[in-house]
């Protein structure tokens, strides 16, 4: 059995892309499954927001608020984030339609896109700061709720969304899945305390929990894709462009924390790579064009690929450290 954990967990993030996009693959191009698509649907589409707000509040049962401290590179982070996504919505809402357009709109919305929950979890166990990570989670969701209704409109006016329609439906998906773990879990912390020792102990389950997670998100995300109808041209393009956006946040997340030590840049470089791809997925959907959800679609395949890469590089130097003593 321990061999099995073992193997699951070296190997999650490629076992949850590969049964994410095999899963949906199969209810595609089976037909005798579509009855049950609406219930599928649901199941996945619902069931994800519950498992990422279940595996954050195991993220806050195990960190204390006293943690949680602003550091530097916090603010340059959300300096950056910020001005290259109002650069990105004014570029596009000047731009005639067509497929520049749908790029640019693309890469707006993959410089915006909060941290993804699971970013804590990977962090930890690459070595970096939980409760770092976890401080940067709140505040970036917390100016995309500010920044996005504010330059949606200038992108794609609609009479559906002013500001404040906009703002209230993204802060009750922030607040429901973020914001509420986070209170239930420190109300825990400091009025029942024998309750928090003990879900303390299963904290490490926020890793599985999140592989589940992750496969729904690669469900909907091929469901994503396939749905849009695009050309085989533009979803070429859009992979790319989601791949230049998720390699150059992990980069500069690197680089702009160096400086204050190796933990601090890995950690910057996951508060800034890794993507809440399914909040990606719902505002392409939302707020703009179906075509645009899907790199959100490509963006949970590169991050991922990127956090199983930097794993395997992890577990190598443990496993170098472990055999050298």
């Amino acid at each position: 059995m321990k061999a099995v954990l073992r193997f699951i967990s070296n190997w999650m993030l490629p076992l949850a892309i590969v049964t994410g996009i095999s899963a949906y693959l199969v209810f595609h191009f089976t037909p005798a499954l579509y009855p049950a698509g609406p219930f599928l649907h649901v199941l996945v589409s619902k069931g994800q927001p519950i498992l990422i707000s279940v595996m954050l509040f195991l993220q806050f049962v195990k960190v204390s608020p006293r943690d949680l401290k602003v550091h530097r590179w916090h603010f340059k982070l959300l300096f950056l984030q910020g001005i290259l996504f109002i650069a990105l919505a004014l570029t596009a809402s000047q731009m005639a339609p067509g497929t520049a357009r749908i790029l640019t709109e693309c890469a707006m919305l993959c410089f915006i896109c909060p941290t993804a929950a699971a970013a804590g979890v990977i962090t930890d166990r690459l070595g970096g700061s939980m409760a770092e990570i976890m401080s940067y989670v709140v505040m970036i969701n917390c100016l995309a709720s500010l920044l996005i209704p504010a330059m949606i409109p200038l992108v794609h006016p609609s009479e559906s969304f002013s500001f404040w329609s906009s703002f209230l439906k993204i802060i009750t998906r922030v607040f429901s899945i973020l914001l509420l773990p986070c209170v239930l879990a420190w109300t825990i912390r400091f009025t029942l305390p024998a309750l928090q020792e003990k879900l303390e102990k299963y904290a490490s389950w926020a890793f599985y929990i999140w592989g589940i997670g992750l496969t729904f998100a690669v469900i909907l995300a091929t469901r994503a894709l396939l749905l849009s109808h695009i050309s085989a041209g533009t979803a070429l393009l859009i992979a790319l462009t989601s791949l230049l956006c998720c390699l150059v946040q992990f980069g500069w997340g690197r680089k702009i924390a160096r400086s204050y030590g190796p933990s601090e840049s890995l950690t910057s470089g996951q508060a800034f790579g890794q993507k809440n791809t399914g909040f990606l997925i719902w505002l392409g959907y939302t707020f703009l064009t179906p075509v645009t959800s899907v790199a959100g679609g490509f963006y949970s395949i590169w991050h991922n690929m990127v956090n199983s890469w930097e794993l395997y590089l992890r577990q190598k130097e443990q496993e170098k450290l472990t055999s050298s003593r």
